[in-house]
């Protein structure tokens, strides 16, 4: 049904001025009949008129409300599209809505831009000291649309309680630069103390590197909006429509098994060309499901570990640790040492530019082959001399590049300009007049040189596993899956002992259509290949002093434009392709994409309003309108594993989802999958449950350890003194003070132990702290792990700089 224009219908008159916020207002009440809450909420819209009733999905009062009072025009609270009775079809009320009316199709589609609002309004970033190297990047990482519009339009999911709360600092600053009423300039002060906090790098105001700014800021930002992954849903599981959430208590948690971390026969070479690598994150939140044989193991170790632990006991006669025996017993009941399972993370950032590489490294004796998959945020790519182009434009290595799979016909010109301005340049390049052209250096030549198999010999053999010695071979890489958003950064600068140099070799670079075909791996599902410039970062000067600007393609007219901090100036395409490029930020270009996003925008403003609504992630609704492949639909995003929200998310779950109709739900779900489908929230019981469990055992292990210290503490002579690592210590003290929702691992004490003459001792300088051994046996039985490290009597545990103090742990204890 075609959208009808304000005058077809002819009840419009008896409504009164209607205001956004009075409606949401409403939205969060009840039917006033049958008293049930949202969704599915209509408010009648006849002047002076303050009904607010249930739908179809309910009673239906609203539809008994009209007929009653002869009260024509509703609307729903939800989704705030307006539907007349009288006339049975919608009608819309822009004349009518207040100044902070937003009509519900904004929640789907971006509305068409008027490229004429752009132009000169843009913002700069005003120089605080020496920090043109932050504000070039600040300008090309927010004019990435997937990342801006989340930071955006996804606002209520920035929350963190980690210090210092960057991601806060980022959005307000996003905020500023794409306000409707922006200044010329913002000044970020905020994010550079906060950048400042993080990395003392940055502190005082000397010229830094952009890229290794970009690499803080996109770290910091991913470690405070991270959250656990969950696999997504496949078209089978789907949840209960409108089901009883007391009928929801039983697990699904086989939907939402945390994914597994690839597995790899070997880490690759150390020195692997890809900038920032997969975060380590092993250690930071694991599973608590042990195998049942560990289970019966661990019972029969618990067994003979309490009977030592009576039999030492035994010898004290002091009461007070009678009781800490028993409480002992009564905390490791929580949980035994357990067998664990590694949690992957993701954000926004994950989300946005993590891509994956495959290595192969192939032993040339015995043909075994080793993989090792890794995540990338960024690729650093060497810019190839002299010598190196010979090689990789040589028809023999092409040749065998080709049989090796890496880059096929990447060097393929693209237009007959093109081809005449190859052939000119190889000409000068072939006679050697680098004095009148200089070296030809393409993009495809920087990742065909990063890609190009790597014969490891000499000192750089490779260490076979089957051979059990240093053999030669050959280190193959590929792309596995390939980031919404590619950055590349180009290795201008090589830094000596005694000085740094700079390579201002020009690199020539595609504004659009950089394939990446060439260098996908055979098995890869990566579908959408093709990438265009969004922004690039340039250095000018030399490697001792420069300075950064970044010219940026704006996503509202399409039009280039240089930031040079505070300045802004729109500039030609051949101004940017000129550029000395540092680094560039290509999106994936998908018209398929663009397409569907039209499909769904007509489908949800051309069908009739729906009385059964569906939630769905705000995030991936994101994805949806920013990205080229958005991925199955990640509900996931605000439900648990069992199907419900996450007593911790509750608070804040408007935030989170949005409400579409059935049919553009249904669209949705068909094209993209995943899930699952929702109509119905509710609060999770088990997740409150298992939150209420673990506050009485972080506080119940915070007592127990708390008290064994003081103990150590008033004992003057020690008959030993453990030691435990402090790496692992503090990892437990986040557990116990709230800080982190999983527990830690078994006690790790391998970083902090030597063996010497087959005794393991404390490893001189280590980061350890000293416990007793009541306080050791509490934990071990608990967490398991080892190895088990002891000092010396004689040395003085009071006076030890790593001592584990009563008053540090008061005062941590306060802090909670």
């Amino acid at each position: 049904m075609a959208p009808v224009s304000s005058c077809d219908c002819p009840h419009l008159d008896c409504v009164g001025e209607v205001t956004k916020e009075e409606l949401i207002q409403k939205s969060h009440g009840q039917c006033q009949d049958c008293k049930v809450g949202g969704p599915n909420l209509w408010a009648c819209l006849e002047n002076g008129c303050m009904y607010v009733g249930c739908g179809e999905s309910h009673a239906d009062h609203s539809t008994v409300h009209s007929q009653e009072t002869r009260h024509n025009l509703t609307v729903n609270l939800t989704t705030l599209r307006v539907w007349c009775y009288a006339c049975s079809k919608e009608v819309f009320l822009e004349r009518k809505l207040g100044p902070h009316s937003l009509h519900v199709s904004g929640e789907v589609l971006p509305s068409p831009k008027d490229p004429g609002q752009v132009g000169a309004s843009l913002t700069g970033l005003k120089n605080i000291g020496n920090t043109c190297y932050m504000n070039a990047a600040l300008q090309a990482l927010s004019n990435c649309p997937p990342l801006t519009q989340f930071f955006l339009e996804c606002g209520g999911m920035v929350r963190t309680d980690k210090k210092p709360a960057l991601c806060k600092s980022y959005q307000k600053l996003v905020s500023d630069l794409w306000h409707k009423n922006r200044s010329s300039y913002v000044v970020p002060t905020n994010l550079f103390q906060g950048i400042k906090a993080i990395n003392p790098m940055f502190r005082g105001y000397s010229q830094q590197d952009s890229q290794e700014f970009l690499r803080c800021l996109m770290d910091q930002l991913h470690e405070e909006l991270k959250e656990p992954m969950t696999e997504p849903y496949g078209h089978s599981n789907t949840a209960m429509i409108d089901g009883n959430p007391e009928e929801d208590n039983h697990s699904q948690s086989d939907d939402f098994q945390s994914c597994e971390s690839c597995d790899s026969s070997e880490r690759a070479d150390s020195e692997v060309r890809v900038g920032n690598m997969l975060r380590d994150d092993t250690n930071e939140a694991e599973m608590l499901i042990p195998e049942q044989d560990e289970i019966h193991a661990t019972q029969e170790w618990q067994k003979e570990k309490n009977m030592i632990n009576d039999l030492y006991r035994s010898s004290i006669q002091s009461w007070p640790f009678y009781e800490l025996c028993k409480l002992i017993y009564a905390v490791t009941t929580f949980s035994q040492p357990k067998n664990k399972h590694q949690k992957k993370y993701r954000s926004v950032v994950s989300d946005v530019f993590d891509g994956t590489i495959v290595s192969s490294v192939q032993c040339l004796t015995c043909d075994r082959v080793s993989v090792t998959l890794e995540n990338f945020q960024d690729i650093s790519l060497p810019i190839p001399g002299k010598e190196d182009l010979a090689k990789l434009h040589s028809s023999t290595h092409q040749t065998s590049l080709v049989k090796a799979g890496s880059c096929g016909e990447a060097y393929a010109p693209q237009g007959w300009i093109a081809f005449v301005m190859e052939y000119i340049k190889r000409y000068f390049y072939n006679m050697d007049l680098f004095w009148f052209w200089g070296p030809v250096v393409t993009l495809q030549d920087c990742l065909a040189a990063f890609f190009a198999r790597d014969e490891l010999k000499g000192d750089n053999m490779y260490s076979c596993e089957k051979c059990k010695k240093l053999r030669n071979g050959v280190k193959f890489c590929k792309m596995q899956n390939l980031p919404e958003i590619l950055c590349i950064h180009l290795k201008r600068f090589r830094h000596e002992l005694m000085f740094s140099t700079k390579i201002s070799t020009h690199v020539s670079f595609p504004l659009e259509g950089l394939d990446l075909q060439p260098f996908l791996a055979k098995d890869s599902f990566s579908q959408t290949t093709n990438y265009d410039l969004l922004s690039v970062i340039c250095h000018h000067g030399t490697a001792s002093s420069g300075h950064y600007i970044a010219y940026c393609r704006n996503d509202e007219n399409n039009l280039w434009y240089e930031f040079d901090d505070h300045r802004v100036t729109e500039v030609s395409e051949s101004c940017v392709q000129n550029a000395e490029a540092y680094v560039l930020f290509y999106k994936k270009s998908n018209e398929e994409a663009l397409k569907e996003r039209r499909r769904v925008s007509v489908l949800y403003n051309m069908m009739e309003p729906s009385l059964l609504q569906f939630y769905i992630s705000r995030q991936w609704l994101n994805k949806f309108k920013t990205f080229a492949e958005p991925g199955p639909i990640s509900n996931t995003d605000f439900l648990c594993s069992h199907g419900g929200v996450p007593p911790n998310k509750a608070s804040f779950i408007d935030d989170l989802i949005v409400m579409l109709p059935q049919n553009v739900w249904d669209h949705l779900y068909s094209k993209y999958g995943g899930g699952p489908a929702v109509n119905h929230l509710y609060v999770c019981h088990t997740c409150q449950m298992e939150i209420e469990k673990f506050e009485k055992r972080r506080k119940s292990e915070l007592d127990m350890f708390v008290r064994l210290n003081k103990a150590f503490q008033e004992d003057e002579s020690p008959a030993v003194i453990y030691c435990i690592s402090m790496q692992w210590f503090r990892e437990w003290e986040g557990f116990v003070k709230g800080k982190d929702n999983e527990p830690p691992g078994p006690v790790d004490n391998t970083k902090i132990s030597v063996n010497k003459n087959g005794h393991l001792t404390l490893k001189q300088g280590a980061d350890s702290g000293q416990i007793s051994e009541e306080t050791w046996n509490f934990l071990h039985s608990i967490y398991g792990g080892g190895p088990l490290v002891t000092v010396h009597p004689n040395i003085s545990h009071q006076e030890a700089e790593s001592s584990l103090s009563e008053e540090k742990i008061e005062v941590e204890t306060r802090s909670i």
